[in-house]
C-alpha cells in the first residue's frame, strides 16, 4: 500500500452557527485520484480549500507527509489547485500564463522554457505558446490551467469541480484525459464534483460527504454495489429505495412478500431500509412472481427502456431492461437474494 500523503484528523469548519464540517477523519495516499463526492452543501469544496490552506479548521489537524501543516499557508504548501473558474490571466498569453508559478520563483529561462514546452507536450497544446487564452475553447483553457497547476510540481493537485463549466462530450474526454494524466504523472489528484458518473469512471477512492459528514469512503465498486445506508444508495446512480421489515437473518419482507436476501446481523423484526437497484429488476411473467404490477410509464434511454411498474401494494418500481413491456402490460418483477441491499434506518427518511 502507497503512504499516506494528506491526513485530516477530527477535522470540522464553522462559519458563524453553520457548521461545514463536523469532525471528518480522512486520509489519502501518494499516488491515489481520490474523488469528493456529494450534493451542493455537503462540504466537500470546504475539505478541499483547508486541504489547499485557502481556509483554516475550526477544529481539528491536518497533516501532510506526517507533518502539521494546519497553520500553515497556501504558497507554502506542496499542494496546487485547479478551480472550476480556471482563473487563467487574460494580459498573458499560453506560455506566460503556465511559466507564471516559475517566474515567481526565479527560475532561468531555460528552465522555465524546458519546464513550459514539456507541460505543453503533457497537456497535447504543443504549438499554442503566444496564443491568446481568450481565444481558446473551455477544453483548451482548462488545459492551460492544469498545466499552470502542474508546472510547479506540486505533490497533490487539487481539483474543484473543473469539468462544470464543458459540454457533455468534452466533459467525458477531459476525464479521460485527467485520468491519464494522473497515472502518467504520479501525482495525487484530489477532485471535487457532484457528479456521480464522472466519481464512478475517474477515481481510485470516492468519499460520499452529505451535511458536513462522511458517509462511505471506498472504491468506485464498492460505493455503488455495497452502500452502506440509503443516502448512499440513492446518491450513487438510481435506486428504489422501500420500508422492509427483517425477520431474521437472510429473510426481509417488503411489499407484502418475504424475500430471501444475504445479509444478516440485524435485529428480529426490525425496521430497515431496502435498497434494488433498477437494472436488477427483472422483468418475468405476473402469474411466476411474488412482486407484480401494471408498467405506467416508458422512457427510451438510448441503451436501455426506463419503466415505472406501480405494484399491487402501492410502491412505484423503477426498472430498467433492454426488454420493454408496453404502459398498462401487467408485469412480474424478479430479483436475486444478492440484488436486494438491506440499510439500518436513518433518520432523515
Amino acid at each position: 500500500m502507497s503512504e499516506i500523503i494528506v491526513d485530516l484528523k477530527s477535522v470540522s469548519k464553522v462559519y458563524d452557527e453553520t457548521v461545514a464540517l463536523d469532525g471528518i477523519d480522512l486520509y489519502i495516499r501518494k499516488n491515489e485520484f481520490v474523488t469528493l463526492l456529494g450534493p451542493s452543501g455537503c462540504g466537500k469544496t470546504t475539505t478541499l480549500r483547508l486541504i489547499g490552506g485557502f481556509e483554516q479548521p475550526s477544529g481539528g489537524t491536518i497533516l501532510f507527509e506526517g507533518r502539521d501543516i494546519t497553520g500553515i499557508p497556501p504558497y507554502k504548501r506542496r499542494v496546487n489547485t485547479v478551480f472550476q473558474r480556471y482563473a487563467l490571466f487574460s494580459h498573458l498569453d499560453v506560455f506566460e500564463n503556465i511559466a507564471f508559478g516559475l517566474r515567481i520563483k526565479k527560475l532561468s529561462e531555460k528552465a522555465i522554457k524546458d519546464k513550459v514546452k514539456k507541460m505543453l507536450e503533457q497537456v497535447n497544446l504543443e504549438g499554442f505558446e503566444k496564443r491568446d487564452v481568450n481565444s481558446l475553447s473551455g477544453g483548451q483553457q482548462q488545459r492551460v490551467a492544469i498545466a499552470r497547476a502542474l508546472v510547479n510540481e506540486p505533490e497533490v493537485l487539487l481539483l474543484d469541480e473543473p469539468l462544470a463549466a464543458l459540454d457533455l462530450k468534452l466533459r467525458r474526454e477531459m476525464q479521460h484525459e485527467l485520468k491519464s494524466m494522473q497515472k502518467q504523472l504520479g501525482i495525487t489528484f484530489v477532485f471535487v464534483t457532484h457528479d456521480q458518473e464522472e466519481a464512478l469512471s475517474m477515481s481510485d477512492t470516492v468519499v460520499v460527504m452529505q451535511d458536513g459528514r462522511i458517509q462511505q469512503i471506498g472504491t468506485p465498486v464498492d460505493i455503488y454495489n455495497e452502500p452502506t445506508n440509503a443516502f448512499v444508495a440513492d446518491f450513487i446512480g438510481e435506486s428504489n429505495i422501500v420500508d422492509g421489515i427483517m425477520r431474521k437473518d437472510y429473510l426481509v419482507d417488503f411489499s407484502g412478500s418475504s424475500f430471501d436476501c444475504v445479509d444478516f446481523g440485524f435485529a428480529k423484526d426490525e425496521a430497515v431500509d431496502v435498497v434494488i437497484r433498477p437494472e436488477d429488476l427483472v422483468l418475468i411473467p405476473a402469474e411466476k412472481a411474488r412482486l407484480s404490477g401494471t408498467v405506467s410509464s416508458v422512457n427510451f434511454l438510448g441503451v436501455h427502456y426506463e419503466m415505472l411498474v406501480e405494484s399491487d401494494d402501492g410502491t412505484s418500481w423503477l426498472v430498467h431492461s433492454t426488454l420493454m413491456e408496453p404502459v398498462g402490460t401487467r408485469v412480474g418483477l424478479g430479483l436475486e437474494p444478492m440484488d436486494i441491499h438491506i440499510m439500518k434506518k436513518v433518520s432523515s427518511r
